[in-house]
């Protein structure tokens, strides 16, 4: 018969296996508690701050992951494990719903975006004349998002053709995967030209970086943004609340701020 010790020993052992055991399996469980949402990249500055706001006062956690729009609805269609979705075409999320992937009621417009045309402070060149600064000979790279699945790169496209400069500047178009790497490689000097989203250009670092110039919004399809609820999601409740404070006051106000159009 075995002597108290080691029975003691034995128990100890066998506490310890239970407690590696749970801590991973809490551990687990705790991560998915967290809100995951996929939102476009003209968000960036606006969903950042947002965000922040809604944790302070929901003490609820919220993982942002940034990209663009076409990209994201490819990635859902396919299963990405998303609660909700943030297009800056609402077009996407429309899709989505047409295929049974979202929750019956929530698709929701929750702002229309702007273009601009943005440069370094640094830069020489004057956006005050508007797009066809654009045509200027030393000009050699002009930054836009990927128009095959950013929104925001179609309605760039769209400016362009809008002003009769397109054909003289397609040449020198590079492709950000999203407008946010757009406005990154004027920010870097990679281009020295651009079109961006307005709510990144009024971002508080976009703003003491960079200069820019609003194209009208005739000049190119609105760029209505619009969000929905994931049928997949386990957070449905969370993920209405999140839609909720988005609607509410101080969502509002933020994307606002933020250069974005928002329903009244």
């Amino acid at each position: 018969m075995p002597r108290s010790g080691g029975w003691k020993r034995m128990r100890n052992v066998g506490l310890l296996t239970i407690i590696m055991l749970v801590i991973p399996l809490m551990c687990s469980a705790a991560a998915t508690n967290e809100l995951v949402i996929a939102a476009a990249s003209d968000l960036n500055f606006a969903f950042k701050e947002l965000v922040a706001e809604y944790e302070k006062t929901t003490g609820h956690h919220v993982k942002l992951s940034f990209g663009s729009s076409g990209n994201f609805y490819s990635q859902i269609k396919n299963g990405a494990p998303f609660d909700l979705y943030f297009s800056a075409d609402i077009g996407y999320p429309k899709k989505l719903e047409g295929a049974g992937l979202t929750v019956p009621g929530s698709l929701y417009r929750y702002a229309v975006g702007r273009i601009v045309v943005w440069t370094g402070t640094a830069s020489a060149l004057d956006v005050t004349k508007g797009i066809t600064v654009l045509q200027e000979p030393k000009i050699k790279k002009i930054a836009i998002a990927n128009p095959k699945h950013a929104p925001y790169g179609r309605a760039a496209v769209a400016a362009m053709e809008h002003f009769k400069v397109y054909d003289q500047v397609k040449d020198r178009l590079i492709f950000g995967e999203n407008v946010s790497q757009a406005a990154q490689f004027i920010e870097s000097g990679a281009c020295e030209i651009g079109i961006v989203a307005l709510s990144l250009a009024l971002a508080p670092t976009m703003k003491a970086r960079g200069t820019y110039w609003e194209i009208p919004a005739e000049a190119h399809l609105p760029l209505e943004q619009g969000a929905v609820i994931l049928k997949s999601s386990s957070h449905q409740g969370a993920a209405r609340q999140f839609l909720e404070f988005v609607k509410g006051t101080q969502g509002q106000e933020i994307m606002r701020r933020y250069g974005f159009t928002v329903p009244n």
